[in-house]
């Protein structure tokens, strides 16, 4: 049978236990906040393949069930909200564990928000309130993700491309200008990769860079930057590095490449490496200039005969 929701003179549209029923049918949770964090109400969210279910929350606060620091993260958006009185829409990442007392059916993964906040016309027990709607958006996250690390990644070898290697020597020159903390770059160039492509034709050569990428990935430490810098350059970035101890790896690592290269040799024509290091210097005005010592250095190491090391 049809509902008539039509106007009349008799009473409101809606009942308020229809209205009620609409709340707790929300795809998303939906959570009525005071000022201090206390969860008033908590409606919606009842597919546990998106959402744990948040109906426990009522009358706890932000900060009985979340770390301090999260706890003032939120606390800080409610704040927001009432101080704006405009919608506020922000993302954030929580995971079932990061919450204590929630019930342990619902995603094992943990969970990218957007959070919709908006300040509401009335208090309770005195105190102003907010609408927070918090819709799971791990599915776009990911993607989103997936195409920022393809935007980043060379397409042969797996390693970063030139456009990761600027972003991150932008950050490191910056964290070197505030807190001296020492990053060094080594670039490196492969020797005879030329008539490797002439003689055996890109293919082996293709095979080769490969081989490199290997080597350069498992050589480097996890906050090591490595990127293919174009044809058979690769730049590594080497925070919190010392002059001393990126000479050290770079000997390491031309050490790996002789040894793991030979294969490659062509008519006694040995692929090697040839490597200039630079640190980031306080005389250094962008990490351009560090990056161009370290390019000068290889290049020196190439007219000196190729396979060495060349520091600036």
């Amino acid at each position: 049978m049809d509902t008539d929701y039509s106007s009349s003179d008799e009473g409101s549209l809606m009942s308020i236990e229809q209205a009620f029923a609409v709340l707790e049918a929300l795809p998303d949770p939906a959570f009525v906040l005071t000022r201090q964090g206390k969860y008033v109400a908590v409606f919606g969210a009842r597919d546990a393949r998106y959402y744990h279910d948040g109906s426990c929350l009522v009358r706890l606060t932000i900060a009985d069930i979340i770390t301090p620091e999260k706890a003032d993260w939120f606390l800080a958006q409610i704040e927001q909200a009432l101080a704006s009185r405009q919608l506020l829409i922000t993302e954030y990442e929580l995971d079932g564990y990061d919450v204590k007392g929630l019930s342990d059916k619902g995603p094992a993964q943990p969970i990218w928000f957007e959070a919709r906040i908006q300040a509401l016309d009335f208090r309770v027990d005195g105190e102003p309130v907010v609408l927070w709607v918090a819709s799971n958006i791990s599915e776009r996250r990911r993607y989103e993700l997936k195409l920022k690390e393809l935007g980043e990644t060379d397409q042969l070898t797996g390693l970063y491309n030139r456009r990761k290697m600027e972003r991150e020597l932008t950050f490191q020159f910056e964290i070197f200008k505030r807190h001296s903390v020492p990053t060094s770059v080594l670039m490196m160039d492969l020797d005879n990769l030329k008539h490797v492509n002439d003689t055996q034709g890109h293919h082996l050569g293709d095979e080769m860079l490969l081989s490199v990428a290997d080597i350069c990935d498992s050589e480097s430490r996890k906050t090591d930057t490595v990127c293919r810098f174009g044809g058979d350059e690769f730049v590594f970035v080497l925070a919190n590095t010392e002059h001393d101890y990126a000479l050290q790896f770079a000997r390491r690592l031309q050490r790996c490449l002789r040894q793991r290269l030979k294969r490659f040799q062509i008519d006694d024509v040995a692929v090697t490496a040839s490597i200039g290091v630079a640190t980031i210097a306080p005389s250094d005005k962008s990490h351009e200039e560090t990056l161009k010592r370290a390019d000068r250095a290889l290049y020196r190491a190439k007219f000196l005969g190729k396979d060495r090391i060349v520091p600036a």
